[in-house]
């Protein structure tokens, strides 16, 4: 027999969840209007590179996916129940992220060693842009992950939690090589979250500002650059450390890093393009050349 009440709950927690994804794509969406615009400090060609296919493309793009999440977080979350530290986890793994992709996007570094480089840098005293994004990244992971934990984990669960948010910022990173490849990615992550379970409020913002830019970045006219990447993949990390305890933890970080130390040796394009499921997946919703 159903249980009646509970049943009821987690249909109110899917509508919540729902609406706080309308809202946040629908903010995401008038902020992509306006930045296209040109409403943007510095003007919109600071923001424009050539893409894979020797095509120019806009970055702004992961700059209305940050506006828009913490937007939706702020202006969404209160309405739909959504408690203020888990709004402030939002905002800060959010911004973190994003501050120190706009730093690399801006400054069109040449700086690219790789994870094992950067680390090699940091261990002589030398700090690269890569160096510092791991910094970042791991700060603003502390940071987010210890709002939406609050008094409930200890200093080792809190540390892996961050852990899994700057692993999973540099993992979206490193899938934003092809059209709409990344935000597919974290699509198919959040899914799940936002199906099942208790409430998924970081999922929800975080995919309803995806969905929202998604079509764009089919089209192959804007891209998420590491000003977006970073904060998708970040918040991605941030709403499964919401489901997950110690062990979910320790295991999701096993997976990251192997995955990122497979990417020093293997290129994620190739073995896409070899594996025929994966092949159509990232290839569903691009136009025919």
């Amino acid at each position: 027999m159903t249980n009646q009440p509970s049943a009821c709950r987690a249909s109110r927690s899917r509508g919540c969840d729902a609406a706080l994804a309308a809202g946040s794509a629908a903010l995401t969406g008038a902020l992509w209007a306006q930045l296209l615009r040109g409403l943007v400090p510095g003007g919109a060609a600071r923001w424009e590179r050539v893409n894979h296919a020797g095509e120019p493309v806009t970055l702004l793009e992961g700059a209305a996916l940050v506006g828009g999440t913490i937007a939706g977080a702020m202006v969404c979350g209160p309405a739909t129940g959504v408690p203020g530290h888990r709004v402030a986890a939002v905002c800060a793994t959010a911004l973190g992220a994003a501050a120190i992709g706009a730093l690399d996007d801006l400054r069109q570094s040449a700086d690219r060693k790789g994870l094992a480089g950067h680390l090699g840098a940091l261990r002589r005293g030398q700090v690269t842009t890569g160096s510092l994004k791991i910094l970042v990244l791991g700060a603003s992971g502390i940071v987010g992950v210890a709002l939406l934990d609050r008094s409930s984990a200890g200093l080792p669960d809190t540390a892996l939690g961050a852990a899994v948010v700057a692993g999973s910022a540099n993992l979206a990173n490193l899938l934003d090589l092809r059209p709409g490849r990344a935000l597919k990615a974290a699509g198919l992550a959040l899914l799940p979250l936002l199906l099942t379970g208790p409430r998924s409020p970081v999922a929800a913002v975080a995919g309803g500002a995806a969905a929202a830019l998604l079509p764009a970045d089919l089209r192959g006219t804007s891209m998420l650059g590491d000003t977006g990447a970073n904060p998708l993949g970040g918040l991605v990390g941030l709403a499964l450390v919401d489901r997950q305890g110690r062990v979910g933890r320790v295991a999701t970080v096993v997976v990251i890093t192997g995955l990122t130390l497979a990417s020093e040796r293997v290129s994620f394009t190739r073995v896409i393009e070899a594996t025929p499921v994966l092949r159509e997946l990232d290839a569903l919703g691009r136009p025919r050349r």
